[in-house]
């Protein structure tokens, strides 16, 4: 079949991958130049060990004292927006108990896979984009993260996951080459980490090789229709007709979806990271800092470090107490590491795209009977990218799938 992808970060790609091994031409669209994004600037981390969605007991109350901070972890520019209210009122419905008890299955059946199916495409790829799998270190200072990450590790260990509960003397063992100062730490083993944009360049080109068409820094103006299918995509170069069609835009997926008159569910939360390049001493391990949500990661001879939740429009401008913030925070962690802050304009941001549930939307929509939808993954858009692919050429081909995606259907929040 011909196959059009709108898309052109790690999920659009992930899907092209797996739908041109089985034979189909597939033609992918970006309205960037595919050299920046969520897909690009991120941790690089690869967590099976976030089985938790985002949205779950807690997450309220403690946004709500970070949320008109602007340094904070977490924030809400203040607008007046109906779609971020009707967001907000669905976030604070599903961020309960019973409703995170039901989707960590689900979350972790995808992350699992996801991490299996990245095997495969690193050994296909060749390693270019510095992959290592030797775990991801949680750190935390505080009695009660240590309760919280503890519990949350031996729920892990129920799971299959292999982790190690460390003490602070452990951490400092594994952390080598500079002094880390926390209470102590879980060593996730099966995580992994690499350079993300290294990873999605390395992506593109080979599937330009295999014949993929992909077409860049151009946006999709419309769609034509007739009756239940759609027929073409429409740019202001081209009309490109085709059997199939899938969003996968991330963050501008609602906007895209309004042309086709549907609406999606989803904000856009802004992160930020700052890249120390030839960086001396390099970190032994990735490491999450719970207690300020940032993140730590070495990158072949590079120091990343990334964070921060900002709700915010798209195309908002950089804020530069935030960037300022993640370093102040890891400075707290790692004491002696040289980390001179001058210049916020050279911070990198992106923006993940966030359901209300903190699952991601995966299916077709029962509008179009050839339109698959594949967006909102939040932070974990490179950890679920594989098996979203695998899923999304699977339900194409009707093939049986890899897992149930009943949860990740894309019309739950009509």
């Amino acid at each position: 079949m011909k196959i059009v992808i709108a898309g052109g970060g790690v999920i659009g790609l992930s899907c092209a991958y797996y739908l041109q091994k089985e034979g189909h031409e597939v033609i992918l669209i970006d309205n960037t130049a595919m050299t920046d994004g969520a897909s690009y600037g991120n941790a690089g981390h690869i967590v099976p060990s976030h089985f938790v969605p985002l949205a779950s007991p807690g997450i309220i109350a403690q946004g709500m004292r970070w949320m008109l901070n602007s340094s904070s972890p977490f924030y809400i520019k203040p607008r007046l927006d109906m779609d971020l209210l009707r967001w907000g009122f669905a976030f604070w419905r599903h961020s309960n108990e019973k409703t995170m008890q039901q989707n960590i299955p689900h979350l972790h059946r995808l992350l699992t896979l996801s991490r299996e199916l990245f095997e495969e495409m690193k050994n296909e790829l060749g390693n270019n984009f510095f992959m290592k799998e030797k775990g991801i270190l949680i750190v935390y200072k505080t009695k009660e993260s240590e309760k919280h990450e503890q519990a949350l590790a031996k729920l892990a260990e129920q799971m299959g996951m292999r982790s190690d509960i460390l003490s602070e003397q452990q951490v400092q063992e594994l952390e080598s080459a500079t002094t880390i100062n926390v209470r102590g730490g879980v060593l996730y083993k099966d995580d992994a980490h690499l350079h993300p944009g290294l990873f999605t360049t390395t992506l593109s080109h080979y599937l330009v090789t295999k014949g993929v068409k992909i077409i860049s820094n151009t946006a999709i103006s419309g769609f034509e229709k007739s009756g239940n299918k759609i027929s073409a995509v429409v740019t202001a170069h081209e009309k490109i007709t085709a059997d199939e069609f899938i969003l996968a835009n991330g963050a501008w997926l609602p906007e895209l979806s309004k042309k086709l008159g549907i609406k999606i569910l989803m904000q856009a939360g802004k992160g930020y990271s700052i890249t120390y390049e030839n960086y001396q001493p390099q970190l032994q391990y990735p490491a999450i800092l719970v207690d300020h949500r940032v993140v730590t990661t070495p990158i072949g001879n590079d120091l990343r470090l990334a964070g921060t939740m900002e709700i915010n429009t798209p195309g908002s401008p950089v804020m530069p107490k935030r960037v300022k913030a993640i370093v102040e925070s890891v400075r707290k962690y790692y004491p002696d590491l040289d980390l001179p802050f001058t210049d916020a304009t050279k911070a990198w941001s992106g923006l993940r795209p966030l359901s209300p549930d903190g699952l991601p939307y995966i299916g077709r929509h029962s509008t179009y009977v050839n339109l698959i939808i594949a967006g909102g993954h939040a932070m974990l858009g490179l950890s679920l990218a594989t098996g979203t692919g695998k899923l999304v050429q699977q339900m194409i081909d009707q093939h049986q799938l890899s897992m149930a995606v009943d949860a990740f259907n894309c019309e739950r929040f009509k």
